[in-house]
């Protein structure tokens, strides 16, 4: 869940920040990565490198401050969480409930990833909705997959038993 609040509040930053600046974009995304990797190194979602790999892109989009490097650092961020997670997917479908989850948002990081280098041009506004829309996407998943895990794991009352 806490990685599903993190995706939903950098999404929702990005669909409300009207015109950003690059320093707006480098802020958010950076702050973002370094929010998500923490919260995947929490979750043990992703192996302790991988989340290191994610906060490194962070810190890269806070230091280059350009719509370039911002791309590349998020790229390469979500381009290492998403194939982690698809591999991960793949790896336990079937035997795990985040199994099919992890497919999903393997997919939704390696698309937004690829994606990136071809709005570079466009500027911060293109970046943050192209990045933006990922972490919604990604955000929501992640919340619909935590309230089903915790309704799943509950067990039956007396009352429905009988």
């Amino acid at each position: 869940m806490i990685r599903a609040v993190v995706a939903l509040v950098f999404g929702a930053v990005t669909v409300f920040w009207g015109s950003p600046s690059v320093q707006v974009l480098a802020w958010a995304t950076g702050l973002y990565l370094l929010a998500t990797a923490g919260s995947a190194f929490l979750a043990a979602s992703v192996p302790p490198a991988a989340a290191v790999v994610v906060g490194a892109a962070g810190v890269g989009a806070l230091i280059t401050q350009s719509d370039t490097g911002v791309a590349i650092s998020a790229l390469v961020g979500l381009l290492v969480l998403g194939v982690l997670e698809l591999v991960r997917g793949l790896a336990r479908r079937g035997r795990h409930a985040l199994a099919r989850d992890w497919l999903i948002s393997g997919v939704v990081g390696i698309g937004t990833a690829v994606a990136l280098p071809f709005f570079i041009d466009l500027g911060a506004h293109a970046l943050l909705g192209v990045a933006g829309g990922g972490a919604i996407i990604s955000g929501v998943l992640w919340v619909l997959s935590g309230l089903s895990l915790r309704h799943d794991g509950r067990t039956p009352s007396i009352e429905a038993v009988n």
